[in-house]
């Protein structure tokens, strides 16, 4: 009997897996605008609206360890992470429904706390929790979550949009998530050898806090409109600047050359990479979870976008076959390499 063959979804990666378990599916409805490949999926709505949709999982041990990350908190980030997909749609999320699988292990009082961090993000999105699920779990705890949104037909952004001569930028700053994890990381594995030693994080509420309780860039949307720029093409940042870098470039088909120098990084986070021994603009490009917004525009844009508020321009797309590469602060030029998380 010939044997099975049997494939490691390592070899895939998540987006590759995506890929290939879903493209010998069709679109049976007319409705469907856009389905698997980017932020959200994108259905017909009423009139000159769209509805935007994505959902995102949570896994207790993968996403999450409860030994160091408030039940309040996992709920309000549970509420970040997938709304944060509506907003890189140029979208506004407005209702959510969250799932769970719960073990025996989790009382209701925790499953409270859990749901109180859920309702302060549904009142600081402006967006509705209207159902789910609960069912019951071998091992661990499972959030999944589904945002549900509109965007405006003529100012919807893909990911597969960006041309030639667009603008690269990039909200807020990057990084710090990724260092707020390492230093979580650190206080566990000291509190397990030695459990009456207490945490060390004085001052570290920043780094710590941009891990545990990410917010989603709701004020970009509302600058967008409000200043008349519509990106030309816009991910969010969960897995590292460059790793999104990747992805707008493969959908649009084209090159990219980054700027150090534009990849904006908080003096903490900078502080913090040092202590670690890290280099600060690996720990920007490749940490992840920032939930920040990295977007294209017009060059006709860029006196616009200069002076909005923590807008920072980082780069500029090129031609495709130019490559994807990272101009240092030193003046040298490397093909930019994505080390962000890997899901599988």
């Amino acid at each position: 009997m010939e044997e099975q063959k049997r494939t490691n979804v390592n070899e895939y990666g998540e987006f590759g897996l995506i890929e290939h378990l879903t493209k010998s599916f069709e679109n049976h409805q007319e409705s469907t605008i856009k389905g698997v490949g980017d932020d959200a999926a994108v259905i017909a709505g009423d009139g000159d609206w769209l509805t935007v949709v994505s959902t995102d999982m949570l896994m207790e041990g993968i996403h999450f360890d409860l030994m160091y990350t408030p039940l309040k908190h996992l709920g309000h980030k549970a509420i970040s992470v997938n709304v944060s997909d509506i907003y890189a749609m140029n979208g506004v999320p407005e209702q959510v429904t969250v799932s769970i699988a719960i073990s025996n292990r989790f009382s209701v009082e925790a499953l409270e706390e859990l749901y109180e961090g859920i309702k302060v993000a549904c009142k600081e999105y402006g967006v509705d929790l209207v159902g789910g699920d609960t069912t019951s779990s071998m091992k661990g705890l499972a959030i999944s979550v589904t945002a549900i949104g509109k965007a405006h037909k003529q100012k919807i952004t893909y990911r597969n949009t960006a041309k030639v001569g667009d603008i690269i930028c990039i909200t807020g700053n990057v990084g710090a998530a990724y260092l707020g994890l390492q230093l979580l990381e650190r206080e566990k594995q000291i509190f397990l050898e030695n459990p009456d030693v207490k945490p060390n994080l004085d001052d570290q509420d920043f780094l710590v806090g941009r891990q545990l309780k990410p917010r989603a860039r709701k004020d970009m949307i509302a600058l967008f409109e409000q200043n008349g720029v519509v990106p030309t093409s816009m991910i969010d940042i969960s897995d590292g600047v460059a790793s999104e870098v990747f992805h707008i470039c493969k959908q649009s088909n084209v090159g990219a050359i980054l700027e150090e120098s534009g990849i904006p990084l908080h003096p903490k986070t900078e502080e913090m990479a040092f202590n670690f021994k890290m280099d600060p603009a690996t720990v920007a490009l490749s940490g992840g979870e920032d939930y920040e917004l990295l977007f294209t525009i017009k060059e006709e844009d860029l006196e616009k976008v200069k002076y909005m508020p923590d807008i920072y321009i980082a780069g500029e797309i090129v031609e495709k076959e130019e490559g994807i590469n990272l101009h240092t602060k030193g003046g040298n030029i490397h093909a930019l390499k994505a080390q962000g998380w890997k899901h599988f």
